[in-house]
């Protein structure tokens, strides 16, 4: 047997099972742990007269972080056989335990999530150490899974099916007071000792346990699936689901499937329900995408994938923040709700105190909410200075440049502060356009100067598009990527060019709905197709958003620079479009209440009854197939010449960077991964058809016609 789990037995015979997985920093599923449980749960069965209860405890700091996803991303069509075979092999041990009619409690002292979670319900009375930061949940959803350690049987009978829906089909996770309300644990603890004082003295107090659904004339919580009361309800629930996942995402009408059926038999056989739609899902391609991209790629970035190696870590002290409005204000909040020193700089002290309110208002709501303390929201309020004077700068080691996309403002601005920056300092960017390397010969040292594409709105937006100009230093780039981990943000690197990567491909996505609808396409067919492909918002809704004048500004902006450089940019048919929906009809976007939307004061807003009008051709019609494969080939081809030209230097920055910063369908695994995902040359083929049928867009870049030859996937 392994040193996975181990077996110590005290004087009152209580046996904890501390385990710790060798070489691994936190405990999984794997091949070890599978053999040590299975040991373990036979010597307790062959002991069983001599132990008075049992603890799972952990030796890691947390708790048990789940499933092996090396193994599970692994698993293909043609070994679902022999791994439902062993996904029910370390479901049985644990049933084995909970049932020899002695106490089971589970000892939470860290994070326990998806696997780890599934231990604990397996256990008759669950403690977990009060501290907010540890949580508690199922989150496999979000990676494409369902709960298949008897996450999804458990839950329904321990909650019932309309309590446990959250949890297992929104992955919502908790921290211990909410879990204690939501009845998922028992018991708080106040530390380490106490939890495990605590467990002994349940144990001792409760010498017969069983699970509540062992229980003789045991009756599901809320009702069961017959119930009249829950059957109505269940019947609408599919709709429901399908409005949110458009079909796009298979695990949670996989994981209602599990929890309605498996409530209407006998508890064994719902963890074989669960099983066979666990190794569904485990072998289809949505949840390879989303464990490579959403796991390994993403902690990979934040292991520093992205970052130049040899430099020292730095944690930023204090930031300025040129420019109070909405960019500027989320910034600062953003910053100093992680202890750094803000100084919020705009043309005048009313202006900047505006910026400052913003704060103030999100600081009161999670106030209300109860996610904060009073006098932590004032801590954060307290260290956001706003002002107009220029010396309030002094000392900041990074100032962060967040005016309007105008090429002259920004150079002043630069100017004005970057004399009151620390020596050693860093000065940045916040353009979403305008290539770093030009607005870099405003500074003194263009060595340290960066770009930090923040996305709005900030508190919310996870990415950071950190832009390499061809002068900044090593130095820089790790300043600033610390800088981006610091504020709990994902940083994605890329190397300089017009609209770097996410711009330029978020502008494919817009273009491309836009010249649908310059086609005659219906723009409710249009907005459909892009929700039906996987993209949280419609292409004409997302324009409204942006407004019409904006994309105006940059493209007049993008002609002027290209004029300077001997360089032409043809009028395309969504520009066009743009044009007259600005020139001719006065609608400039959801600011301004009319776009391609309207948008009442009372009420949803809807499509504006003019686009039919002026714009829909009754005999033009597309398939929704072709519709959904233009959208999402338009930004896969976008990026790959992104990456053919150097923009991007890694398919996890691209990956990353297309879902979180464009929100480019996220059951693909990103943009690149969707290309690997299609077949490469499958998808090059693809490309050459849509090439002919509606424009040299949709030409495969040399880059994918070299990987269609080899037939190679983007590594």
């Amino acid at each position: 047997m392994t040193d996975a789990i181990r077996f110590e037995k005290d004087a009152d015979n209580i046996v904890t099972l501390t385990m710790d997985m060798p070489g691994q920093s936190a405990n999984t599923m794997n091949a070890d742990f599978r053999e040590a449980i299975l040991a373990i749960a036979d010597r307790i069965e062959a002991e069983i007269d001599c132990i008075s209860g049992v603890i799972y405890a952990s030796a890691k700091s947390t708790f048990f972080a789940g499933g092996d996803l090396k193994e599970l991303i692994q698993v293909e069509k043609e070994n679902a056989a022999e791994f439902f075979q062993m996904v029910e092999k370390i479901k049985a041990p644990l049933r084995k335990i909970e049932t020899q009619g002695i106490p089971v409690v589970a000892a939470i002292n860290g994070a326990a999530l998806g696997g780890g979670f599934e231990i604990c319900l397996a256990s008759h009375h669950r403690i977990a150490i009060n501290n907010p930061k540890l949580k508690v949940g199922l989150p496999e959803v979000t990676l494409g899974l369902l709960p298949g350690g008897g996450g999804v049987a458990r839950m329904v009978r321990l909650l019932g099916l309309e309590a446990a829906f959250p949890f297992l089909m929104e992955g919502k996770q908790v921290n211990p007071e909410k879990a204690l309300k939501a009845g998922l644990i028992h018991e708080l603890a106040d530390d380490a000792n106490d939890l495990i004082t605590k467990a002994k003295t349940w144990i001792k107090a409760n010498p017969k346990s069983t699970q509540p659904w062992d229980v003789k004339g045991y009756k599901l919580p809320g009702g069961a699936p017959s119930h009249p009361a829950v059957a109505q309800k269940l019947a609408i629930v599919p709709s429901i689901l399908r409005q949110k996942t458009k079909g796009c995402y298979p695990a949670p009408e996989k994981i209602l499937a599990a929890a309605v059926e498996g409530a209407q038999v006998t508890f064994d056989e719902a963890c074989t329900i669960e099983s066979r739609y666990f190794v569904e899902l485990t072998t289809s391609q949505i949840a390879k995408n989303m464990i490579g991209t959403f796991w390994f790629q993403l902690n990979e970035i934040k292991a520093g994938g992205s970052r130049p190696n040899g430099i020292d870590a730095y944690t930023t002290k204090k930031v300025g923040v040129l420019g109070a409005g909405m960019m500027g204000a989320g910034i600062a909040y953003s910053t100093a709700m992680s202890g750094i020193e803000v100084v919020l700089k705009d043309i005048s002290v009313e202006a900047a105190e505006k910026g400052k309110a913003y704060s103030e208002g999100l600081l009161k709501k999670r106030v209300s909410r109860k996610q904060m303390t009073q006098e932590k929201a004032d801590s954060v309020l307290a260290s956001i200075k706003p002002t107009a004077n220029a010396e309030d700068l002094d000392g900041c080691d990074l100032i962060i440049e967040a005016v309007f996309e105008n090429r002259d403002l920004k150079a002043k601005v630069t100017q004005e502060a970057e004399q009151f920056m620390a020596k050693d300092g860093v000065f940045a960017s916040n353009t979403s356009t305008l290539p770093i390397t030009g607005l870099a010969t405003a500074a003194k040292d263009a060595q340290k100067f960066i770009g930090l594409h923040f996305f709005s709105p900030v508190d919310k937006m996870p990415l950071v598009e950190i832009i390499k100009g061809e002068q900044t230093s090593d130095e820089t780039l790790a300043r600033a990527f610390d800088y981006v981990l610091q504020i709990n943000k994902t940083p994605i690197v890329v190397n300089d060019s017009r609209g770097f990567f996410t711009s330029r491909t978020f502008g494919t996505f817009v273009g491309e709905g836009l010249t649908m609808l310059s086609e005659g396409i219906h723009p409710q067919f249009i907005e459909s197709a892009a929700l039906q492909a996987g993209m949280p918002i419609g292409p004409l809704a997302v324009q409204d958003e942006v407004s019409m004048t904006l994309s105006r500004k940059v493209v007049d902006q993008t002609r002027l620079d290209l004029k300077a450089e001997g360089k032409d940019l043809p009028v395309t048919p969504a520009e066009e479009l743009t044009n007259k929906m600005l020139d001719e009809f006065k609608r400039e976007g959801k600011a301004a209440g009319a776009g391609f939307y309207d948008y009442p004061e009372k009420g949803k807003k809807k499509l504006w009854t003019g686009l039919t009008e002026h714009f829909v051709k009754p005999e033009v019609s597309i398939s929704l197939e072709d519709a959904k494969e233009r959208i999402l080939f338009r930004q896969a081809i976008e990026t790959l010449r992104c990456f053919e030209e150097g923009v991007l230097t890694s398919v996890r920055d691209a990956n990353i960077g297309s879902i979180f910063g464009i929100g480019f369908a996220p059951w693909t695994g990103g943009a690149i991964q969707y290309v690997n995902q299609y077949g490469v040359r499958e998808f090059y083929q693809r490309s050459k058809q849509l090439t002919e049928q509606y424009g040299e867009r949709f030409e495969p870049p040399v880059i994918l016609v070299e990987h269609a030859e080899k037939d190679a996937l983007f590594k």
